[in-house]
């Protein structure tokens, strides 16, 4: 296992705090935009938001090599999600129970899940890493 020094480290650190903050953004502007409709019944929006979604989760881990990139965008988006998809004490909702909420809602976590499956890996399986083997014979 590579050794990091501490310059690296906090730039992996910043890179992904970075990335929960673009996280955050697409929450954010996605929840107030997803219920944008086009003519009366079509959630354009809503159905934009999910690629756009899947492509910069699927996007992060393929640049930071792992999958806690992915994660890491996947993650901003969805708390501010849930957070926008409770009822407020008046009984307002931001993400509201109609088509346009349920698509970017359920459409979104879907492809967080597979942005984040489709990721790479950062280094094989975290159960083996410790593991050491015997050397082979020698024949």
């Amino acid at each position: 296992m590579e050794q990091r020094s501490h310059a690296e480290s906090a730039l992996a650190g910043a890179a992904y705090g970075m990335l929960v903050v673009l996280g955050v953004v697409l929450g954010v502007v996605g929840g107030f935009t997803h219920a944008w409709y086009l003519g009366d019944s079509f959630p354009a929006a809503a159905i934009g938001w999910v690629p756009v979604l899947f492509g910069l989760c699927l996007l992060a881990g393929k640049m930071m090599r792992a999958k806690l990139g992915a994660s890491a965008v996947a993650i901003g988006w969805l708390l501010v999600s849930m957070v926008f998809s409770l009822r407020r004490a008046a009984g307002d909702l931001v993400i509201a129970g109609d088509a346009a909420g349920f698509i970017y809602l359920y459409g979104g976590m879907v492809v967080v899940v597979i942005a984040v499956l489709l990721s790479p890996s950062s280094g094989g399986s975290w159960l083996l890493r410790g593991y050491d083997q015997p050397p082979p014979p020698n024949a």
